[in-house]
């Protein structure tokens, strides 16, 4: 039966049981914030996989636009066949990755900090990168009346995401490239660093209590809608106009035990990414769907039309950018320098987009061997 005109059999399953903190891994030294909301779906028919159930966790957010179009389309599901779908979104990297880690999800859409922590702190134990997923979406939003250029910047206070987390990051590498200084654990400095969270990040502009943010969309939409203005957007620093922004992780067990169940999840992935990509407008409102079943609440075009444009849609893990990533949170003092080798595996990637007549992805010389 095609995605659209499937029946929407999605049912609440029991939210999993608290997990000790393993790794404070949504950035670079930050706390887990709450998750939960977990669906689980059969496609129908179809012979079932390896493994009964396949677990993937992902963000309600737009910047995980794969897993919320694939998911609701049930593009994903489909290439599953009798394999049951379940999902569960997250709020927060440290939560995904203690989940990941004790076995409530077995694949994961998460940022690149939450991915880089993992691994470093289990020693390339606990995960693969497997493929991409997102590039872009991350702008600083200011108040034009108090920021003009750049360099007003200096001496304001701007808000990022968590201590730590891929914007955190970008923002205070941008500013030790501007020649100021800012203590990365307090946030004091030339600027001041008001970490917060998304969903507060609106009223903490409203309020005047931060001057601007570098956050990622949708969030970065809805200031400009308070009447913020886009100083910078973040692909403008990288070459080529692209970064990482959303990795599909894999648990290692999960990799080597079920690897039938993974290629056909990134099948799915591929599939949805391409679907996207023909269907711009029809995808957009398949996340805004998505996005309101999640939380209660779509977006609204003024916030979900522009962000939607600054989002690419990947295959590609953009892995050169993740070790630049890595080394600009090393450079700021949030994570001893870590040993990448082996992060990717892109295996059963390539093998998907070689079936699909599409150029393989590479791995920057960090691929399991």
């Amino acid at each position: 039966m095609p995605a659209t005109t499937r029946p929407r059999a999605l049912r609440t399953v029991a939210a999993i049981a608290a997990l000790p903190l393993l790794l404070t891994a949504c950035g670079y030294g930050s706390k887990a914030d709450e998750t939960k909301d977990s669906t689980s779906e059969v496609a129908a028919g179809g012979r079932k996989l390896s493994a009964d159930t396949v677990k993937i966790g992902y963000f309600p957010n737009l910047t995980h636009a794969t897993a919320l179009v694939g998911v609701q389309e049930g593009l994903i599901a489909k290439e599953l066949g009798g394999t049951k779908l379940t999902t569960q979104t997250f709020n927060a990297g440290p939560s995904e990755i203690e989940a990941l880690n004790g076995g409530s999800i077995d694949i994961g859409f998460i940022g690149p900090s939450p991915a880089v922590n993992a691994y470093a702190k289990s020693k390339g134990q606990a995960l693969r990168i497997v493929s991409g997923s997102a590039s872009g979406g991350v702008k600083l939003v200011v108040n034009p009346a108090k920021i003009k250029t750049l360099d007003d910047i200096k001496g304001k206070k701007i808000a990022t995401p968590q201590l730590g987390n891929t914007q955190d990051v970008a923002f205070l590498n941008w500013v030790s490239e501007k020649g100021w200084r800012v203590d990365a654990q307090s946030g004091k400095g030339d600027v001041s660093v008001i970490r917060t969270d998304n969903k507060v990040t609106p009223d903490a502009y409203k309020s005047g209590s931060i001057d601007g943010a570098w956050v990622p969309e949708p969030t970065a939409s809805k200031l400009v809608a308070e009447g913020g203005k886009v100083l910078l957007d973040e692909t403008a620093l990288w070459p080529d106009k692209k970064f990482v922004i959303t990795n599909v992780i894999v648990s290692q067990s999960f990799l080597k035990e079920h690897p039938d169940v993974v290629e056909a999840v990134l099948r799915g992935t591929v599939k949805t990414n391409a679907w996207i990509k023909a269907n711009p407008d029809k995808a957009k409102a398949s996340a805004n769907a998505a996005l309101k079943e999640l939380s209660g609440k779509e977006l609204g075009p003024e916030v979900i039309d522009p962000a939607w444009k600054s989002i690419q849609i990947t295959d590609d893990p953009l892995a050169t950018t993740l070790q630049a990533q890595a080394d600009h949170a090393v450079q700021a003092g949030l994570l001893d320098k870590p040993d990448l080798d082996g992060i990717y595996d892109l295996t059963l990637l390539n093998k998907v987009l070689k079936a699909q007549g599409q150029p393989e992805a590479a791995d920057a010389g960090l691929g399991a061997e």
